[in-house]
């Protein structure tokens, strides 16, 4: 299942970002290729399956679509950035 594993890497990715800052993360902003096969819906419904129990549950995700098919990660999730509450140790 492609999705799934682009949703996998997609967790793991954020789990070692965020180890690295400090703060709470608050927010991951994403950028959905225009052939990713999955909507920005679907996207969440998998990644708040996938962080249940987890530090990560509860983010919030911000899904910026893009149209272009011709883009070279247009078959990608790509994660753009973090962003972390730094008055708020976690």
């Amino acid at each position: 299942m492609h999705e799934q594993s682009l949703i996998n890497d997609l967790v793991t990715k954020i789990h070692e970002l965020a180890a690295r800052e400090t703060g709470r993360l608050t927010t991951a902003k994403l950028r959905l290729g225009a052939l990713a096969h999955i909507s920005a819906e679907h996207l969440q419904e998998h990644f708040d399956h996938a962080t249940a129990g987890t530090p990560l549950e509860g983010l919030r995700l911000e899904i910026q679509e893009l149209a272009d098919i011709n883009h070279p990660f247009a078959q990608d999730i790509i994660l753009e950035s973090l962003v972390f509450d730094r008055n708020d140790p976690a």
